[in-house]
């Protein structure tokens, strides 16, 4: 990365960082997206059950993992104020805490998997399938985990094209994998919904240690010796990436979970309703990649130019990053409202699947709106290291707005399923509004607290 002057380089700048996130995104998500296409082409009930297994899982996964992003700003700040001796310690730290992290999840989770699906209103072979893909997974959790902290660094020193190159080389393995361990090819055997999270897990270990392999070996990463001396785990390293990584782990929870918790619900409404729920937020989700990306890049450019004490300089990051995701989403969530059920027919052959994906594609337009604005503001304010706000407004925007809206809806009017895609639009909408106040203020004291800065130093005697 490099400093820049005008808007126009500003621009250019993003937009280098970013595309390669979004190519990386988009590829990551891919993996998901084939498991539940692929599976749901296998089985309406195995689809229903990777439906289930991941609402339990990605919360879970992406809070915790979300913890080591706190990995990125902190490297970020780091090369901005070219204090790069400091890198390795907080890298290899940062890999320590993927350790621990795994550790926790692993053993929360062999205790408490089975009665949450014993609870739940399911078919047998839907529970099943939710169990052991789940598990499928779980035994990729230690190296996905410890690739977070890899792919931050790398992400932090402008170099995105790696990570982007990493992950499209890989999704055709992962593709590879579901092929033949959903439908059983090659003599192997037909796991359905279960062999789309071992297809996961293989893709997992395969990218982090290529991630590792780069890292070691390659300029500019060897250049910084990561792994050529052995770290003893720091108690002070590893608390500044905790308090740093929790508050935007949780935020990144409330979030997700709240998807999860409205799947959870919806299993009232039986298989199919469940099937298109879980198609239509899938797409959903794979559209939201774009501010989420833009969210990522500007949580490096912002970092980047805190560190260097350039205020000015990251308050127009933020705002260039914002516009770029309200042009962009506005564009998706046309192409969605247009060709809703082309889309959904990718996901099931089934008329009663595809009817009901198509009517929640609709609520689904609405999300794009709402995600352009608040998740690049959560990017910015992470390159702020600004965290512990957002998670609070993240929580009441989603748990006490969104998801009580949605509940009173379910209850009192017939809208159904539908009622909780109210919900969610809601509390979307309340997050964006109350991140927008918390970002103008962030930039509003940092601005002055560079020109109180600036009057001191030119009054200052010579």
């Amino acid at each position: 990365m490099k400093q820049t002057f005008t808007t126009k380089e500003k621009l250019k700048q993003l937009n280098i960082i970013l595309v390669p996130i979004l190519i990386t995104q988009i590829a990551m998500f891919s993996m998901t997206f084939f498991d539940i296409m692929m599976t749901g082409n296998y089985s309406p009930s195995h689809l229903a059950g990777v439906a289930i297994g991941s609402s339990l899982w990605f919360p879970v996964f992406t809070g915790l993992s979300g913890i080591l992003l706190s990995v990125t700003p902190i490297i970020a700040q780091l090369i901005g104020a070219k204090r790069h001796k400091d890198v390795p310690s907080s890298v290899i730290q940062g890999i320590y805490a993927s350790f621990i992290l795994a550790a926790v999840i692993l053993t929360i989770g062999f205790f408490i998997l089975e009665p949450i699906l014993n609870r739940m209103n399911l078919e047998e072979e839907v529970r099943h399938v939710a169990k052991h893909y789940i598990i499928s997974l779980a035994f990729g959790i230690i190296p996905v985990f410890a690739y977070n902290v890899l792919r931050s660094f790398i992400d932090a020193l402008g170099k995105t094209r790696v990570t982007m190159f990493i992950t499209l080389a890989s999704l055709p393995l992962n593709i590879l994998f579901n092929y033949l361990l959903i439908f059983g090819k090659l003599g192997l055997p037909k796991l359905g919904g279960i062999g789309a999270g071992v297809a996961s897990t293989l893709t997992y270990w395969i990218i982090t240690a290529s991630a590792a392999w780069i890292i070691h070996t390659k300029k500019p990463f060897a250049d910084y010796g990561i792994f050529l001396n052995v770290q003893r785990a720091s108690i002070n390293k590893l608390k500044e990436i905790f308090i740093l990584g929790i508050p935007m782990g949780l935020s990144i929870f409330v979030e997700t979970s709240i998807f999860a918790a409205v799947t959870l619900f919806m299993s009232e409404f039986g298989t199919v309703v469940i099937a298109a729920h879980q198609a239509a937020l899938n797409f959903s989700s794979l559209l939201y990649m774009v501010p989420m990306s833009i969210s990522m890049a500007l949580t490096i450019l912002v970092g980047y130019e805190f560190g260097a004490k350039r205020f000015h300089d990251a308050r127009i990051y933020s705002f260039l990053g914002i516009f770029q995701a309200v042009i962009v989403s506005s564009i998706t969530g046309v192409f969605l409202l247009f060709y809703r059920f082309q889309i959904a027919g990718l996901y099931s052959e089934s008329p009663e699947v595809i009817s009901w994906a198509a009517q929640f594609m609709l609520y689904a337009v609405f999300f794009q709106l709402s995600d352009a604005v608040q998740a690049p503001i959560q990017g910015a304010l992470r390159g702020y290291k600004d965290v512990n706000v957002t998670f609070i407004m993240a929580l009441i925007s989603f748990w006490v707005i969104g998801l009580p809206f949605g509940l009173l809806l379910s209850k009192f009017t017939d809208f159904g399923p539908f009622s909780y895609w109210f919900g969610l639009i809601i509390g979307l909408a309340a997050g964006a509004a109350t991140l927008s106040f918390r970002l103008l203020h962030i930039q509003k004291i940092n601005i002055k607290k560079n020109e109180q800065a600036s009057l001191r130093h030119k009054n200052a005697p010579f």
